[in-house]
């Protein structure tokens, strides 16, 4: 007697039940959300760095501030020849001031649980 009717079969169901969740999700992929600007982010048109720079980038930035800010006391960013105050608070938040639509939407996108608002205090909402 031969099993290879039986194994056909078992390769096709086994086939099946691996690819499922690719076909099954085929043409659903969901992009990542756009943050949500505020007035006064749009209407100051520049941020600290490039908007590709800051999407990819933001936390070595961040990183780099707090080092240069903690260890060395150096207290300015400069770059272009424009100087800003090197602060998630003070600087980003500025613009950025609903945490909300800014932070949040990509953040949760991606799983993300960033360690910020371990020492900086969540900015005031803005509605």
């Amino acid at each position: 007697m031969s099993d290879k009717p039986k194994i056909i079969i078992g390769l096709v169901v086994f086939f099946a039940l691996f690819t499922f969740p690719f076909w099954y999700n085929h043409g659903k992929a969901t992009s990542a959300p756009e943050p949500l600007l505020s007035a006064k982010a749009k209407e100051a048109k520049q941020c600290v760095r490039d908007v590709e720079y800051m999407r990819t980038e933001h936390m070595q930035l961040l990183d780099g501030w707090r080092d240069r800010t903690v260890r060395d006391a150096q207290r300015v960013y400069e770059i272009n020849g424009k100087e800003y105050v090197a602060s998630l608070s003070n600087t980003c938040m500025e613009c950025h001031d609903n945490k909300a639509d800014f932070c949040d939407r990509c953040h949760e996108y991606t799983s993300v649980n960033p360690y910020c608002w371990d020492c900086h205090t969540y900015p005031e909402e803005k509605k």
